[in-house]
């Protein structure tokens, strides 16, 4: 277990290694006092522009990459306790996005952990990321709400998964993904009730249609 632990905990410090603030540093800005406050790709192309956000984006997902490719093969495969290395994998797979939306290097403050539970899932489960971008892009664009469609794609995961394997420990690592995404989106969902959430109105079908 102590193995577990140290390989999650080594995860969750390079989800800590934001994209956006550590380019902001090179920018000499905090886009956290910008825009929706939030340090994630959505909002760093809100107020930094397309190339700034990719390089957010490449960094979110890269550090979720090395999270759960190469921390779980870290001192041999090895494992105590009946432990398999899909479960460290899945541990450190959930660690590197709470260390993304809670980096201990910026305060606790970080993104909503999208972009790195996709760079999780590109390592642990590839064939789930298409049902997942393919309800984003639909509900983006039916609605031209982001953090809604970022929700529903999370919670696409589950039976996907469920599909892909039944009940498994990649079933209840989507279900944790999902509620997890619901909760750091949750003031999207708060505006989006009282509606005043931003709308995306480029990204709406019915803005080309109209065209």
């Amino acid at each position: 277990m102590s193995v577990l632990i140290l390989k999650a905990m080594l995860a969750y410090l390079l989800g800590s290694v934001s994209g956006s603030l550590l380019l902001g540093r090179l920018r000499h800005v905090d886009i956290r006092t910008m825009g929706s406050g939030n340090a994630g790709g959505t909002n760093a192309f809100r107020t930094q522009g397309l190339t700034f956000a990719l390089g957010v984006v490449i960094i979110d997902v890269g550090k979720a990459v090395l999270a759960t490719a190469l921390v779980p093969g870290l001192a041999g495969d090895g494992l105590p306790g009946g432990i398999t290395q899909t479960q460290v994998q899945l541990a450190c797979g959930f660690a590197v996005v709470l260390g993304h939306c809670y980096p201990v290097y910026h305060g606790f403050r970080g993104g909503k952990g999208a972009a790195t539970a996709v760079g999780s899932l590109l390592v642990i489960a590839p064939v789930l990321l298409l049902p997942m971008l393919l309800t984003w892009l639909l509900a983006l664009g039916l609605t031209g709400y982001v953090g809604l469609a970022t929700v529903l794609a999370g919670f696409s995961l589950v039976p996907a998964a469920w599909w892909t394997g039944g009940v498994s420990g990649l079933f209840w690592f989507a279900v944790l993904l999902a509620v997890f995404m619901t909760f750091t989106h949750r003031a999207n969902l708060a505006r989006l009730r009282a509606g005043t959430e931003n709308r995306f109105e480029r990204a709406r079908l019915s803005r080309w249609f109209k065209n």
